[in-house]
């Protein structure tokens, strides 16, 4: 699936080695390993088939956006955008649960 960013942070987050945008190192390697997952996924089944993932609709205001785990705190934050025959995600945030 293609990747779309939502701003340009997220975008440098996973390109720029030295930056972290505040967040924790290892938040930021399971982001990355994430994004490389997403990338590889044909669609959405397969990331959903990978239960380790935890992807999971949101709910509420919200319901038009997923998440996955990246560690016990943190979940990526990302919209699925299905075209005809073109996947996309628009990654929307890294967010602390707790």
């Amino acid at each position: 699936m293609d990747v779309l960013f939502a701003d340009r942070d997220l975008d440098r987050l996973e390109a720029d080695p030295g930056f972290d945008m505040g967040i924790p190192e290892g938040v930021v390697r399971a982001y990355r390993k994430r994004l490389q997952v997403i990338r590889s996924a044909a669609d959405e089944r397969d990331l959903r088939a990978l239960k380790s993932l935890h992807y999971e609709k949101l709910k509420g205001s919200r319901q038009h956006q997923c998440s996955m785990r990246l560690n016990d705190r943190y979940r990526l934050v990302m919209e699925v955008e299905d075209r005809e025959h073109d996947k996309r995600v628009r990654i929307v945030g890294v967010e602390d649960y707790h």
